[in-house]
């Protein structure tokens, strides 16, 4: 995805990384990055999404396969990527086939995994809208599969996660202490010409299924998942105070409540470690729950933001929490290794 290359942005960058104490240099010396924003595109499924001119919002499909990701890893001083599959997920037709291609994307990301444990994680897949495959393939891939969590779209054909109907797989989720990872699709509007919606609907969807959960009970109720919201949380954090609002309208909440259950949430840094992004999230945020996030390999600029995070004047302890300390909480198998 593309990055501000303006000559403002660039000066104030290179003035930031001169100095020792947040230059590169040091971060490539400390603990390597748990990245928890970051994509496979299995073979088999790069092939269907192509005979079906399917792509994620009208973003080309990139190339995909192991060896470059750790390459790029290794240049990006990342430890492990926490892979997930980005949009537009399983459900491509109907429910059957849906479940088939959930299991056979979550099968071969198992066997990934399984063959290099400390380089990739699992964020498995599942086939919302539908509930029972979804439930199923959730269990399946937490218990079988031993995934290190689920991923989420940010809504299922037009129906966002905190409908009712999805109730059962929240429970499955919760009693499982889940990590579950949202990452944002088309929203069911017309997309404006020019402009993909990565690009500029996905932020705006992340924004509004988070707060449809908020509203409808979900992170009150479902107290022991970990929920990460894709690119910053979107645009939560700058407009948290605006969205206590909810409480007139949804009975049984209120203003402090919705607050509460905003600031549950985790946010990664993917296209979001900007000047302009940054000091909002982190007014925001618990700083124990914001993670690294590097969007490989559908951001073909994610150099030039992992820089701009690099360079961003934090003291070491938060830079560290963010880059790894965050993540080694979520997933202990990595704080071992």
């Amino acid at each position: 995805m593309p990055f501000c290359t303006c000559p403002c942005f660039c000066q104030k960058t290179r003035k930031r990384r001169a100095n020792p104490d947040t230059s590169r240099s040091s971060i490539m010396a400390s603990p390597a990055r748990i990245d928890t924003h970051q994509h496979l595109i299995p073979p088999t499924y790069r092939k269907l999404l192509d005979e079906r001119g399917l792509t994620a919002g009208g973003w080309p499909t990139p190339d995909w396969d192991p060896q470059a990701a750790i390459a790029m890893m290794d240049r990006e001083s990342i430890a492990t990527g926490i892979l997930s599959l980005s949009a537009p997920g399983v459900h491509l037709a109907d429910d059957a086939q849906g479940r088939t291609l959930a299991r056979q994307v979550n099968e071969y990301h198992a066997e990934l995994v399984k063959g290099r444990p400390d380089r990739f994680g699992q964020f498995a897949c599942i086939p919302l809208p539908d509930v029972d495959g979804a439930v199923a393939e959730a269990v399946h891939a937490l218990d079988v599969l031993h995934a290190d969590g689920v991923v989420l779209l940010s809504n299922a054909g037009g129906k966002y996660l905190g409908d009712p109907d999805y109730e059962t797989l929240w429970a499955e989720l919760d009693a499982r202490s889940a990590v579950v990872f949202i990452h944002p699709t088309e929203p069911p509007i017309q997309m404006l010409k020019g402009l993909p919606s990565p690009l500029l609907d996905y932020p705006f969807d992340t924004t509004r299924t988070a707060i449809h959960m908020v509203a409808n009970g979900v992170m009150s109720r479902r107290k022991r998942i970990r929920v990460i919201l894709s690119h910053g949380g979107g645009f939560l954090p700058y407009a948290a105070y605006r969205f206590v609002g909810a409480a007139q309208f949804n009975p049984g909440t209120t203003p402090e409540g919705i607050m509460a259950d905003m600031k549950r949430f985790y946010f990664d840094t993917a296209l979001s470690s900007t000047p302009a992004a940054l000091p909002s999230l982190l007014a925001f945020a618990n700083p124990t729950h914001i993670t690294f996030g590097s969007d490989f390999p559908f951001a073909p600029s994610s150099h030039q933001f992992n820089a701009a995070l690099d360079a961003y004047p934090l003291d070491e302890n938060q830079r560290y929490a963010i880059n790894r300390g965050n993540a080694e909480k979520l997933f202990p198998r990595l704080a071992a290794s």
